[in-house]
């Protein structure tokens, strides 16, 4: 999944998010301990094992405040 066909709302999997299907090039360790840290934003439990985060909040780490 490139930038262009990443959702612009709604929830998405971590799968979808950390490359090399999704925009964010960290590994799944690293995409944790910056969540813990605060770096990257807080997911939402759907279910027990299921773990999602905001398509917008994923979207507005790799477009940066220069994407508008």
């Amino acid at each position: 999944m490139d930038d262009q066909n990443f959702p612009r709302t709604g929830f998405v999997r971590l799968s979808s998010i950390l490359a090399p299907a999704g925009p964010i090039p960290v590994c799944r360790s690293t995409w944790w301990q910056g969540v813990k840290d605060g770096r990257f934003p807080k997911p939402q439990k759907l279910g027990p094992r299921t773990t999602v985060w905001k398509a917008e909040e994923i979207r507005a780490l790799f477009e940066g405040p220069a994407h508008g």
